[in-house]
């Protein structure tokens, strides 16, 4: 189907109602509750997120982004509404017509972006020292656990007790890279890595093939830039080896 017979639609939505969303196979958005007589997908993926920053997790400690295609001979049946603002657009679909809306769905509903509430105190107790500004992070009202950015790249940030799973999951590789800590990746075999020898510690890419410190490759300057860029959606893995390795 051609891009122009469709509409790329956003919608927030908590954990709940995004496990119905996949056991329909990512094809339907599941019935109303009767409180909820309207459906509100938006038109705008930063609106989306918005809501479920502020909305979703502090509700549920999680909000999902989602995205999706309608056929536009559908949505031009329903007036674009702007919900507090000019630039804040969205369509009112009527519950009893959702199964319609559903059916007029092209292609599948893809998550997006997933965001978590505050990681708690004792996920750090026994976690290394990792740098200040990353603790902040992970414990502000919200943050961005994985997903795809603006930028086209998918990046997963993890807490410390994921990053300690994989740190003992990648027991041997530890051994050949002293102060490691994982503090994320690219959702394959690409880490994004700590030396916690150094006072601040630069942002690196690491395969999980890597069999030392020589092999890693720059990604930010700190975790400070790090986060920075992805919230402004603008980090991307960079490949390119460094001019000169790093010391082990």
């Amino acid at each position: 189907m051609d891009d122009s017979e469709t509409t790329t639609l956003w919608r927030p939505t908590g954990q709940a109602e995004l496990d119905l969303v996949a056991a329909s196979g990512w094809r339907a958005w599941p019935p109303r509750l009767p409180d909820q007589p309207i459906f509100y997908p938006v038109l705008q993926r930063w609106y989306a997120t918005k809501i479920a920053r502020e909305w979703n997790v502090p509700a549920g400690g999680v909000g999902h982004v989602t995205r999706f295609d309608v056929r536009r001979s559908y949505l031009d049946r329903h007036e674009v509404r702007q919900a507090g603002g000019r630039d804040v657009l969205e369509y009112r679909i009527p519950a009893g017509e959702l199964d319609e809306f559903n059916a007029h769905i092209a292609g599948v509903i893809v998550e997006e972006a997933e965001f978590r509430g505050p990681v708690g105190d004792d996920e750090f107790a026994g976690a290394p020292a990792l740098p200040a500004a990353w603790r902040a992070y992970l414990q502000s009202e919200s943050w961005f656990r994985r997903g795809w950015l603006e930028s086209g790249a998918f990046v997963e940030l993890h807490p410390p007790r994921w990053s300690a799973e994989l740190l003992e999951a990648w027991e041997e590789a530890a051994g050949l890279h002293p102060g490691l800590a994982i503090i994320g990746g690219n959702g394959s075999r690409e880490q994004l890595v700590l030396d916690l020898r150094e006072d601040d510690p630069p942002v690196l890419l690491v395969d999980i093939t890597s069999d030392g410190w020589h092999n890693a490759i720059p990604q930010a300057a700190g975790v400070a830039e790090l986060i920075e860029r992805v919230e402004a959606g603008t980090f991307d893995f960079d490949f390119t080896d460094p001019a000169e390795p790093l010391p082990a």
